[in-house]
């Protein structure tokens, strides 16, 4: 750590002396422990020269964390009233870059340059599951992801067959990487509290990135089977070509989505996908 991060104020007296208070709006919920921002940085397996990511840093309290590992931090804030407290960290810290915009909307591939960039976060919780989506399957490729969600969302994207949470999310999830929940984190840990416990999940993509038409056809096939997923595939798929597109699929008609595994729906985005030309 270096001595102008080691001599920044605690986390508590930053917001207080900004009078800055978390928005419900943006799904804000202050991480101000650094024991445990810390324990994030190190699963998150970084070493100094790194390039990260972080979406959401709010009043930077995991920022601090991942820049006492000696990486560089593109760090993308929406809420321009932590600007201040921000730039400050940056002063501190001049491998912190600052990007004040929707993550939704911003080039990662442009954030990151020519090097692998790793993503490390604790989400909003309004827009974790689609950001991870649009990381998951868009253009750019991420070399890792350590992502902090509700523990429900989590539950879901590790989630497998034949189990309560799992879904769509699980299933793009185990088609373009590996992923596994590293750490669960209580709700009391935040500022303020949310409802709910949240939970950590590391992600790796697979070396092999899936066929983007292929990706685009699972997305079309898991959003009905899953939107009807106590119905047989033959109903719930009618659309897409139900028992026919099951049968040329080699699945079973008759089975539900919950039951199907991965290969079992990529033969069935495959078929699709023949089918749309």
């Amino acid at each position: 750590m270096t001595t102008a991060l080691a001599d920044l104020p605690p986390l508590r007296e930053s917001l207080a002396a900004h009078g800055l208070l978390a928005k419900k709006a943006f799904g804000q919920h202050f991480l101000l422990d650094l024991n445990i921002t810390r324990k994030i940085a190190r699963l998150a397996e970084l070493g100094p020269g790194d390039q990260v990511i972080e979406v959401g840093p709010g009043p930077g309290g995991l920022t601090r964390a991942l820049l006492e590992t000696g990486a560089r931090v593109v760090a993308v804030e929406k809420d321009e009233r932590f600007q201040p407290l921000l730039e400050e960290l940056r002063d501190a810290a001049p491998t912190l870059e600052l990007v004040f915009g929707d993550a939704l909307k911003v080039d990662e591939a442009k954030l990151a340059g020519p090097s692998p960039a790793h993503l490390v976060s604790n989400l909003p919780y309004n827009v974790g599951t689609a950001l991870l989506i649009k990381w998951l399957t868009g253009p750019w490729t991420p070399a890792s992801l350590t992502l902090m969600f509700q523990k429900e969302v989590a539950d879901r994207i590790v989630a497998q067959p034949g189990e309560d949470a799992y879904g769509r999310l699980a299933v793009i999830v185990s088609a373009t990487c590996r992923a596994q929940r590293v750490m669960d984190v209580p709700a009391r840990a935040f500022t303020p509290p949310p409802k709910v416990d949240s939970a950590v999940v590391r992600l790796v993509p697979h070396a092999e990135r899936s066929d983007a038409e292929l990706l685009r056809q699972l997305e079309r096939i898991t959003a009905a089977a899953f939107g009807q997923r106590r119905k047989m595939l033959r109903s719930s798929l009618k659309a897409l070509g139900g028992e026919a597109l099951a049968d040329a699929a080699g699945v079973d008609p008759q089975a539900r989505a919950e039951t199907v595994d991965l290969a079992g729906f990529l033969r069935l985005a495959a078929e699709l996908g023949r089918r749309s030309g």
